[in-house]
């Protein structure tokens, strides 16, 4: 007869870890059951609600020749969200605590986001999205 934890460990072998059974949702996404679309839905979302709740403006002010900022989206298990913003990849420097503040104050009544779920638990996932501050004509 076959060792428990030897099963166990084959079981846990067979899971892809790096990837979710479910995506993080959020109400508007919720009906969608094409798993890249849902995450597709998720990522306009995040990314649409940022640009209008950090006052793009106020950013502008600050770094007019700024246009794309790198924010890091963690969602926890218990659906909390930390925002942090990413170093510079172009030449373009700004100091990334003032912008860093400017996301932690605008960002706190954030709407929403249900937790990625991954065997039947929910568990913290993380993405990089690119958030547009300017917009050309």
């Amino acid at each position: 007869m076959p060792d428990e934890n030897e099963l166990l460990q084959q079981e846990l072998q067979k899971i892809n870890w790096k990837q979710v059974d479910q995506f993080p949702t959020v109400f508007s996404c919720d009906s969608l059951v094409d798993k890249e679309a849902q995450k597709a839905c998720l990522f306009q979302f995040l990314t649409e609600t940022i640009q209008s709740k950090i006052g793009i403006d106020t950013i502008q002010i600050m770094y007019p020749e700024l246009d794309t900022i790198s924010v890091k989206v963690t969602i926890n298990p218990d659906a909390s969200l930390v925002f942090e913003t990413q170093k510079p990849t172009d030449s373009i420097s700004y100091d990334i605590e003032i912008i860093d503040s400017i996301l932690q104050n605008r960002l706190a009544n954030f709407p929403k986001v249900e937790p990625a779920i991954k065997q039947g638990i929910k568990v913290k996932s993380q993405f990089v999205l690119p958030v547009i501050l300017k917009v050309t004509e």
